[in-house]
């Protein structure tokens, strides 16, 4: 190790500051870090390039589940979206655009597998573990590894003896040819919903095991004709008029419908009604439908947006198993009762693993030596305004509990980016370079959004069965921030200031 690796020296840390992650959390980060005049910054990247999940996953139908009016920074608005639902290759494609423009290539490692990360109290300072390398330090530590970024495999019996071609979604082999395939596929989440009627259209026989069957909504989208996009490139007020529609038609189903329910059950029902009415318009067959309407409350499980999902049903090459799957051997599926089917493809559309092992996604080792990861498990997960958390100084955490706010991850990111902003002002003026939530303020904050989450879907409905990764191994709903959105940013830039210790520290930040 060289002298500036070793913790407890003196010297000042070899980064200003290290995020974890390159997609857009992480890159929303180092925008707000350089606003600040904060350079000084390393971008560590386990992928072999940027963009998060818009790099990671290219499986067919990949597409935004969001309006691109919406999912998008507001600041870096893209006129030029071909749909008004974007698929992934656009989104790939903008992710590269803003990190050039702001210069954030320069920043990056790729390949970069974080291990973990320990505060060095002496040194004041991270000590971030990169596997195969030399862990590097830094001043402040940034954690953006998503919120859906270690797949869930499902722990089947005999799936290792499968013979056939396996498919996962996080890890879709494009030279890989469908048509004329038995398929098996395992997941009817939102990325089975894009997924399933893209397989109907080439496999020969589909068979789509459902275990929780999901809530879907007709999906408004349409090409952008190339008129509009001149115009909003031309006057982008336009645009953002678009983008303020969709976001509260965004608000009136999530924050309203989902997180008021006590108060606003009629427009949780409205919701739940116009999907049945959609999946009654596309399935004729009362038996199928009754399998494909969900038997918990909309909004327990994410819902999602879809005109192919339904309909694929009722095609002739693809049969819906709702049986539990009893085992897999090597040239197919045996259910519960004993029914086998033959498949040549397995694709496991089965989600990821929030809570046992990405939240957080590496190990990180606070002041005192407190294990985040334990710590959470053996109390309550927690994060002040869904950022900090206390005895982890310079530390942020970008996927936490009670962060995502609204539909769109970009109104996460961006309230945390003015988080962020007011917390290093604050600390700067206070002539400090060290920053900590305080115990108090972090209790305070958990009350309020379990309190306010009393009112939701996820303790005021019927959430029974829904299988959802909204709920944590306590049974506590920690993901969602229980306002609007409108509040999350307000708060982000405005919330008190002596929630935090400041102190500075005997070696200097860089100016």
């Amino acid at each position: 190790m060289t002298d500036a690796d070793t913790p407890g020296r003196a010297d000042r840390p070899q980064y200003e500051a290290v995020i974890v992650g390159a997609g857009f959390g992480g890159m929303g980060a180092a925008i707000a870090l350089q606003r600040l005049g904060i350079d000084d910054v390393l971008i560590l990247e386990r992928e072999d390039d940027l963009g998060g999940t818009w790099h990671v996953n290219h499986y067919p139908g990949l597409a935004v589940d969001i309006a691109s009016v919406t999912y998008s920074f507001s600041f870096e608005p893209n006129p030029y979206w071909s749909r008004l639902f974007a698929p992934g290759a656009e989104l790939k494609k903008y992710a590269e655009h803003v990190a050039d423009k702001y210069h954030l290539r320069s920043q990056m490692r790729f390949g970069q597998v974080v291990e973990g990360a320990r505060w060095d109290e002496d040194g004041r300072c991270w000590s971030v573990a990169i596997r195969g390398g030399q862990a590097v330090t830094a001043r402040y530590l940034l954690t953006a590894t998503g919120f859906l970024s270690q797949p869930q495999m499902p722990a089947i019996d005999g799936i290792e003896e499968f013979a056939g071609t396996v498919l996962h979604t996080t890890a879709w082999d494009d030279d890989v040819d469908l048509r004329g395939r038995r398929v098996g596929i395992i997941g009817t989440g939102a990325t089975a919903v894009q997924l399933v009627p893209e397989l109907a259209d080439t496999a020969s026989a589909l068979t789509v095991y459902q275990r929780t069957p999901i809530w879907v909504v007709p999906k408004v989208d349409f090409p952008i004709p190339r008129p509009v996009q001149r115009l909003f490139a031309r006057v982008p007020l336009t645009q953002k008029a678009a983008r303020l529609a969709n976001t509260a038609l965004l608000e009136a189903m999530m924050v309203s419908a989902v997180l008021h329910y006590r108060q606003s059950r009629f427009l949780n029902a409205g919701a739940a009604l116009l999907a049945k009415g959609h999946l009654r318009r596309q399935v004729r067959d009362s038996d199928l439908r009754r399998k494909l309407t969900p038997a918990y409350d909309f909004g327990c499980k994410r819902p999602t947006f879809s005109n192919h999902y339904f309909r694929a049903f009722t095609r002739p090459n693809v049969e819906l198993e709702t049986e539990s799957i009893a085992r897999i051997d090597a040239d197919g599926i045996v259910t519960a009762d004993g029914r086998r089917t033959d498949i040549d493809t397995l694709v496991l559309a089965t989600g990821f693993n929030l809570w046992d092992v990405n939240f957080p996604a590496i190990e990180v080792i606070g002041r005192g030596g407190r294990n985040l990861g334990a710590w959470w498990r053996d109390n309550r997960f927690q994060a002040y305004e869904g950022v900090s958390v206390p005895r982890f100084p310079n530390f942020l955490t970008l996927s936490s509990p009670y962060s995502y706010s609204g539909l769109s991850y970009f109104t996460t990111i961006e309230a945390q980016m003015k988080h962020l902003t007011r917390l290093f002002r604050g600390m700067r003026d206070a002539g400090a370079d060290t920053f900590e939530v305080t115990e108090r303020a972090n209790a305070e904050f958990l009350d309020q959004v379990t309190r306010l989450l009393g009112d939701s879907v996820f303790y005021r409905g019927s959430c029974d069965g829904s299988r959802s990764y909204y709920f944590n191994q306590h049974g506590e709903a920690a993901i969602l921030r229980p306002t609007s959105t409108a509040n999350a940013l307000w708060e982000a830039g405005r919330f008190p200031l002596q929630d935090y210790a400041f102190r500075a520290s005997p070696v200097p930040a860089a100016s």
